[in-house]
């Protein structure tokens, strides 16, 4: 027998982020009878007064304002409509107001920044998308965020990666209120995973290194012509004519990384293109980007991109077959 989980409420603002609020209301809001335990009362709560419109020109209906923060058990953030604006005081006052009486707090998206201006994240390991990470972590020193995972749980906070990590966190929750059967169940309906394998790495392009100068463009052009071959700093200093300790110098001020992890990017680069885009053996794919064995390939993939390679061209590779498809979606 399952004690009743609460009221779940909802913020709704003008601007809302409707992916992010449609995954909660999906979760939490609607009936689930087949699974035999008392549901959430799901209920949706205004920030601002008068008609609000989400994006796309959506009014969004409430149950009530603010006031269903007093008795919410568990507050849904999905998303917040600037991280450039303050947000409104009243609004960080219910928050933490919420908090302070034992509610649970949980932010989508760019709704940690949301959470972030109450100051009860301060201290605290946290998670968004991977784009915003970095803003995140500079407008709030005080937090520690990690772009990598999916979710965060600390408890009364749990804050999500990218939108459709939202997903995650909340099927997380129910895993807490009901234990790891009925999440699966509300996984299955959604057509999705129990639980996703891997960070938010897995989703993250590699990024472009900056502007090369002159002296090092064709060097640096042609290591990755020669990536299948165990380069040395040696010879891409002997490529132009340069000392080890000055090439070592100038590479760093031109592209922000190591030879060494500049080599590790170009390779892993290279391969997430051959996994998504041909049907070359993991061996080969390995011998290609210059990997000494497919074991020490797996693990540098593994360690990098949060998945063994296997998966990510499961999940990523233009070739998915019938048979692979209907196993990425079983849950």
């Amino acid at each position: 027998m399952h004690d009743h989980p609460g009221t779940v409420a909802i913020l709704a603002y003008k601007g809302l982020c409707v992916f992010e609020f449609g995954i909660a209301l999906e979760i939490f809001g609607l009936p689930r009878p087949e699974l035999d335990v008392p549901w959430y009362k799901c209920q949706i709560a205004a920030v601002d007064s008068g008609p609000m419109y989400a994006l796309g020109g959506i009014q969004i209906s409430v149950d009530a304002g603010l006031e269903l923060l007093d008795s919410a058990q568990t507050i849904i953030i999905p998303g917040w409509r600037s991280r450039h604006e303050a947000p409104p005081e009243a609004l960080l006052h219910a928050l933490r107001s919420a908090h302070a009486r034992g509610a649970r707090l949980l932010s989508i998206c760019s709704g940690v920044f949301l959470l972030a201006a109450t100051g009860l994240l301060d201290g605290k390991t946290v998670t968004t998308h991977w784009q915003l990470s970095d803003e995140l972590a500079e407008r709030f020193p005080l937090i520690t965020v990690d772009p990598n995972v999916l979710y965060v749980d600390s408890g009364q906070l749990i804050t999500s990666a990218g939108s459709a990590a939202g997903i995650d966190a909340c099927l997380h929750l129910i895993v807490r209120d009901f234990g790891t059967h009925i999440a699966n169940s509300v996984a299955r309906r959604l057509v999705m995973a129990p639980q996703r394998t891997g960070g938010q790495s897995q989703f993250i392009v590699t990024p472009v290194s900056k502007s090369p100068r002159n002296e090092l463009t064709r060097v640096l052009q042609w290591a990755r012509e020669h990536l299948d071959e165990p380069l040395s700093v040696c010879e891409m200093a002997s490529q132009v004519a340069m000392s080890e300790r000055t090439f070592l110098r100038r590479f760093v001020e031109t592209t922000g990384l190591s030879p060494k992890a500049w080599l590790q990017q170009e390779r892993l680069s290279r391969a997430r293109d051959l996994l998504e885009s041909t049907d070359q053996s993991t061996t080969s794919i390995a011998q290609v980007c210059g990997y000494r064995s497919v074991e020490s390939f797996r693990k540098a993939f593994r360690n990098t991109v949060g998945l063994p390679p296997s998966v990510y061209r499961e999940r990523f590779g233009s070739g998915v077959t019938c048979e692979q498809a209907a196993w990425l979606t079983r849950c």
